[in-house]
């Protein structure tokens, strides 16, 4: 009886704040996963390769985005969210592939790339692979590099 009795009290206690947060005229930002008009559009911020994992053959890409977030969702539904949400494309020397990073881990990693001169693009894409805006960094893998990969 008695546990029951609390639960009803604390039950009561939401709902009354609750209410009372609601009816104050206090004024509370849209929930994030409803369509906002004008939002800004997405940005692409992308570092050059880390120097230490580079000259060890590994290719390490830092990134960052704003107003866009990297979750793993596709279609038409998701592309009315905000703030924004899609996914990486990572294309890799003009290669005619390239692969959906879903991941919001702000670095593509890259290893077992021959030394010489090489490119990673990197592309800011819809849930429905729109590209919205995109950056490519060049760099060479050192002849010194061990390629244990």
């Amino acid at each position: 009886m008695f546990i029951r009795t609390l639960a009803a009290a604390a039950a009561a206690a939401v709902l009354a704040t609750s209410a009372f947060a609601e009816g104050t005229g206090e004024r509370r930002p849209a929930p994030v996963f409803f369509p906002i008009k004008n939002e800004p559009p997405p940005k692409l911020i992308v570092g050059p390769p880390l120097a230490g994992a580079l000259a060890r053959g590994a290719v390490l890409v830092p990134y960052r985005t704003e107003n866009f977030r990297i979750v793993s969702v596709f279609g038409a539904g998701a592309s009315t969210v905000s703030p924004r949400v899609g996914h990486l494309h990572v294309t890799v020397d003009d290669s005619p592939w390239r692969w959906a990073e879903t991941g919001d881990t702000s670095t593509v990693v890259v290893v077992g790339l021959p030394p010489g001169e090489h490119k990673v693009r990197l592309e800011l894409a819809s849930p429905e692979h729109q590209v919205f805006t995109g950056e490519t960094v060049a760099f060479t893998v050192p002849e010194t590099a061990a390629h244990p990969h």
